[in-house]
């Protein structure tokens, strides 16, 4: 009889969590593309962050469980499709199934003409809202991972300070370990009011925590 192989047993480990998460299962009682829904929903209920008329920007949305949030708190009836009162950005390397009423750019967040996309797409308007989910592809080397979760954390800041309203939010998500320090110093440099949030819906053994910046000092 054969032993299974570390990696299949992580993985059906892994697998047995996922189906048995209650996150999970109410993503897809509710119609969210991914558990991530309840992350920015809690981060919402606690900062009374997203309000129906305002422009929210979701770097890194695919597979869109975010922009599908910001999309029924800004409909007057909490809905999945039908009237918005609103505007969502949202921006990704990868492709992302289209959602109704959010205007998708896919591309590259580090490149200077996927920006340019962006921020053709304000049309001139500030952002209410800068949310951001993205995570660099990980090599498993702390220090360059490390660098490379700062660099887009500091690339998220900048837009915000570019193309947020000076009162406007900026969610991210980082990590514990060698740059968090770092992250953190930098967003108390950037925003008034630097808050951290772990929600339930982020599983204990991950080491992913959300950075919150309200109100852009001035430069």
């Amino acid at each position: 009889m054969k032993t299974p192989s570390k990696g299949k047993k992580v993985n059906k480990a892994w697998l047995h969590d996922h189906i048995n998460d209650p996150y999970v299962k109410l993503a897809h009682k509710e119609g969210y593309r991914a558990r991530a829904a309840y992350k920015l929903k809690e981060i919402d209920e606690s900062l009374g962050l997203i309000k129906p008329g305002q422009l929210v920007v979701d770097l890194g949305c695919t597979p869109g469980a975010w922009s599908q949030y910001v999309r029924r708190k800004m409909s007057p009836k909490g809905a999945a499709v039908g009237d918005l009162n609103g505007t969502i950005i949202g921006l990704d390397i990868l492709p992302m199934d289209p959602i109704e009423g959010v205007t998708f750019i896919q591309g590259d967040f580090r490149e200077a003409d996927v920006l340019g996309l962006l921020t053709q797409a304000l049309e001139g308007r500030q952002a209410d809202v800068v949310v951001s989910d993205m995570a660099p592809n990980l090599s498993g080397i702390s220090s360059a991972d490390a660098s490379r979760v700062e660099y887009l954390i500091e690339l998220a800041i900048e837009f915000a300070q570019n193309h947020m309203k000076p009162q406007g939010t900026l969610v991210v998500k980082a990590f514990h370990g060698g740059s968090y320090d770092s992250v953190v110093q930098h967003f108390k440099s950037a925003f008034l009011v630097v808050k951290n949030h772990k929600p339930k819906a982020s599983r204990d053994r991950s080491s992913e925590i959300f950075l919150s910046g309200q109100g852009l000092r001035l430069k």
